[in-house]
Formats: C-alpha cells, structure tokens, sequence
C-alpha cells in the first residue's frame, strides 16, 4: 500500500472514500465534519440528532457526493469517546476506513483528521482558544495520532493471497475477496478555516510519523506473510532465506547456524528437538549495528518452531493445522529487524530465531530422556510437547555469550496456560529485572500490544526439580506459563531478561478492524516500540 501525509483540504482532490472521524461525546460539527454537512445540505446532522449515527465506536454512515474533483464518497466513522482517545482509537480509525473501502470495492481511501495543525494562537490572527480536537491532540501526540493512523491503515491492507491461485484474475468474480486497498493519505486539517498558521516543522514532524508508522507495520506484515505461510513452505530453511534477503537490503550483519555449527556449540537442546524431522534446524542471527561499534545490542530472541505436532505426546487432530503459527515469535523477530533496518534507528540490535519443527520419528525425544543444553544444564524431558523452551534454552544461551546484550527479550507462543490466565487481550510477561518489564508494558501500550506481568516467585522453581537431571522441561498443570519462565530464565544468566509468551495473541479471531483472522504479527510493533524507546 503506498501512504502519504497531506497538510491539505482533503475535499480538494479525488479519492474513492474519504473517512471522517466523529466522537461519540463531540459538542457539535466541527472541521471537515462541517464541510461534509454543508454538502450533504444538513442530512449529517439531521442523522446524529435522530440517532442513526451517534459516533460509538465501530459506526459508520457512508454520504455519496456529487462534485467532480472530490471524493466520490465519505464514511463518517464512530470513534467512542473524545475523552478516551488513544492511539488505538486512530488504529482503528484507519482499519475501519479500509474495511468500508473494501466493502466498496474501492481502492483508494483517505483520512482527515482535525487538530492536527494548530489553530491560530493569540496575536497571528487567531484566538488562540483549544478546540476539543486539539485538546485530544495535543494529549495523545499529534505524532502518535498519524503514526497509529496510518499503522491502521496499512495493516488493515494486508491479505495473505500468495497461494490463491485466482487472486489476480479479474474473470475470477470472489465477493469475499474484493480488490486490495492500494493507495491511502492522511490529511491533516486545522480546526479553523481562516488564516490557520503552521511551520514547516509541524508537517515534517507528522511526516515523519507516517514513515514511522509505515515502518512498523511494514515489519509486523512480513511477520504475519511468515506466521500465514504453511509448514511444507515456511521451513526452518525458508526462514533462514527470509532472513538473509532481509540482511542484504538493510545492511544488517548476519550468520545461519546449520546442525554441524550447532554441534560444535553444543546445542544439545535444539539439536534433540530437530531430530524427530527430516528438515534441518537452523539458528539465525541478524545484526544491526546502528550504535557505536563498543555498545553492548539490545537481543530480541524469538521461537521459530516452524511447525509442532506435539512430537511423541501427540497434539489433537482437531486444529492441528493452526501449528503452523508456532513459529511466530520468530516471524515477530524477523518483522522487528526489518522496521528497524527501515528506520535506521541508531542502536545495536541483534535479532535470533531458533527454528525447526517438532516431529515424530525414530530420533525424536521421548519423555523420560535426558538432554544437555548448550549451558550445560541437563533437562529431563516429560513432555516432548515443551519443546519451545528447549530451542530457546539454547538460543538465549548463545546470544548471552556471544554477544554480552545490555537487555534481552525473547517472546513464544509458549504455554496455553497464558490463553488461560490472560486470555486474548494480552500477552503474559516475566523477566528478572522490573525496569525492563516497565519499559515492555510501557511500550505495549504505545503499540497496541499489550503485555502483563507474572511473578517469578522462587517457590515456583521447586515444580521444575527432576529427579535425574537439573530440572524437567515442565512442571505440571498449575502456574504452567509462571514455570515455563522459570525455565527460560535458567539459561538467561544474570543478563536483564524479559520473557513475552504470545501463545494467546499472535494469530486466531479478531474484532479489531486492522486486523484478519488468522496471523496477527503481534508483538513486533511492541519489540520495536521498546527498541525506539532506548535509543539516545
């Protein structure tokens, strides 16, 4: 989709739908709500009296319009509470714009967003009095209002269509998959109409915003093409193949470990896992070296289990082929390294993806066997089920050591126990420093990724004592994501750690406008959120 920033009239040129916030506790028309009423001769304001539009979110109220050189249709779209604006509510603003377009089979659509400019202050020809626009503005960022804009619009965009085999024949009549939208614009308009002044910085700041946005749900889209793609295609192999492509355009360092590297790092772990299938794991490692060449990088670690039948403690039939999302902490870490290499951020960053599936044959784990990770620990395996934790044992292992991270995040769809706690809302969150886990909900929130802590209380660690070995790989039905952490931090070291388990917000059914049921992408906005958030 290609997005661009307007600081224009946005009746003034040609677009198939325009879309025009309205709030739900709004005092009256304002703006190019004003405008669109005076062209509809009132019909606007005659529809929120009576009620058929009353700005909740998720309404909407479509005007067709007859000037030439305009837009050919305007939605009205409800946004809830002027009060509780937040970036989500501009998420879904452009999400919602999207979505009517497609209902449309339109192809282009643009957004209008009043206050983003600001009114004239005292002594420039104006009052210098805030509108309830601008006070919104101004309490959620005029920056954060695009950037979220235009991350709704550009994630709503996205379909998996690559293995549809009739997509793009326009014989092949499919009411249910119009035309993707194409071309988006935000506009930014003023409050009032005359004699508005603004600098050069205030649209070259909002500018920026929109290449931000765009950045990140550039990366967050690659994420769900990787969650979306089947196991027979997105191979630890075909990740590994994604991520070199990514280290050529953006410059990153990279290096691909194959099984006789692993043997040599002594990634028992990984290694026991990948042996149940005839595709060869891999290790990936890309590196962003944005900081000075002396500054220890932020890790992102990320699950690549490119697909899970549970091995020899077999899954259920029923939904068995959702297993191909296994992979996608990983896709999230391939996603956040590409909005990172497209914003240039300056920090070292480096990104590693552990992958291979979990299969079943001969060579596969048992429980009851006995492994050696690559830190020397030995875990006696009772559920061959818990293999995420083994490949991330050893690739948080390696990325310790080899390159010293100042923080370090993994993130898994790692325990059902976390759909059980936290449901589909949020993702759950343990680490072994709180100013790190701070900055993780902090930039959740920003992204519309929300994560939640739970403790890593000592009496937890006692469910993972083995018998035979250091600890087993699970430590029974209670706690089950609180003892999955306790596991990972096992092989974290004394290095600040953080543990995001996505197993209940990575891919399923959404309500969210922006998004498709299926692959969700989630937490790569919020990876890089955290990222931008320690830069300088």
């Amino acid at each position: 989709m290609d997005l661009e920033f307007r600081a224009s009239d946005p009746f003034a040129g040609p677009v198939g739908l325009l879309a025009l916030p309205l709030f739900s506790d709004a005092e009256g028309l304002t703006g190019p709500l004003q405008e669109l009423d005076r062209r509809v001769n009132g019909a606007l304001n005659r529809a929120r009296t009576s009620g058929d539009i009353r700005g909740k979110d998720g309404d909407t109220l479509t005007f067709y319009l007859s000037a030439e050189g305009g837009p050919s249709r305007v939605t009205v779209v409800g946004c809830g509470s002027l009060a509780d604006a937040d970036g989500e509510t501009f998420r879904k603003l452009g999400g919602r714009a999207v979505r009517e377009a497609e209902k449309l089979f339109v192809t282009d659509v643009a957004v209008a967003i009043p206050g983003l400019i600001p009114s004239d202050p005292p002594g420039q020809g104006g009052t210098g009095d805030l509108r309830e626009e601008e006070r919104m503005v101004n309490r959620v960022g005029p920056d954060r209002v695009v950037q979220a804009t235009d991350e709704g619009l550009a994630l709503a965009g996205w379909d998996f269509r690559e293995l549809i085999t009739q997509a793009d024949d326009p014989s092949h009549d499919d009411e249910d998959r119009p035309p993707l939208v194409t071309g988006a614009r935000i506009h930014a308009t003023p409050v009032k109409g005359n004699g508005t002044s603004h600098g050069d910085g205030d649209v070259e700041g909002l500018a920026e915003a929109v290449r931000v946005g765009r950045a990140l749900a550039a990366g967050q889209n690659l994420a769900r093409d990787l969650q979306s793609r089947p196991g027979n295609v997105a191979t630890p192999t075909h990740l590994a193949e994604v991520a070199l492509q990514l280290a050529e355009e953006h410059g990153f360092g990279s290096r691909i470990l194959g099984p006789e590297e692993m043997e040599e790092e002594e990634m028992g772990a990984l290694l026991s896992v990948a042996r149940g299938s005839d595709q060869e794991p891999r290790l990936i490692v890309l590196e962003h070296r944005g900081g000075g060449g002396d500054q220890p990088p932020l890790a992102l670690v990320g699950k690549g289990l490119t697909f899970d039948s549970g091995g020899i403690s077999l899954k259920p039939a029923k939904g068995m082929e959702s297993m191909k999302y296994d992979m996608s902490g990983g896709a999230a870490v391939l996603g956040a390294m590409k909005a990172i290499g497209l914003l240039g951020l300056p920090v070292n960053v480096v990104g590693v993806v552990p992958s291979s599936e979990n299969l079943i044959n001969g060579s596969a784990n048992k429980p009851g066997d006995v492994i050696r990770t690559r830190a020397g620990k030995t875990v006696e395996i009772i559920n061959t089920d818990a293999e995420g934790r083994l490949i991330l044992a050893d690739a948080l292992s390696y990325t310790r050591d080899h390159y010293g991270p100042s923080a370090m995040v993994d993130c898994a769809t790692l325990t059902g126990a976390c759909v059980v706690a936290l449901g589909h809302h949020a993702a759950a969150l343990l680490g072994s420093d709180e100013g790190l886990q701070d900055e993780l909900r902090e930039a959740g929130e920003l992204a519309g990724e929300r994560c939640w802590p739970l403790p890593l209380w000592k009496p937890y660690r006692k469910q993972l004592k083995s018998q035979v070995a250091d600890l087993k790989n699970v430590g029974g039905r209670p706690a089950g994501a609180i003892t999955a952490g306790w596991f990972l931090s096992e092989f974290a070291g004394d290095t600040p750690w953080a543990h995001l388990d996505v197993a209940g917000t990575a891919y399923g059914d959404t309500e969210l406008p922006y998004r498709r049921d299926g692959a969700f992408g989630f937490p790569t906005r919020l990876l890089v959120e955290w990222v931008r958030s320690r830069v300088g």
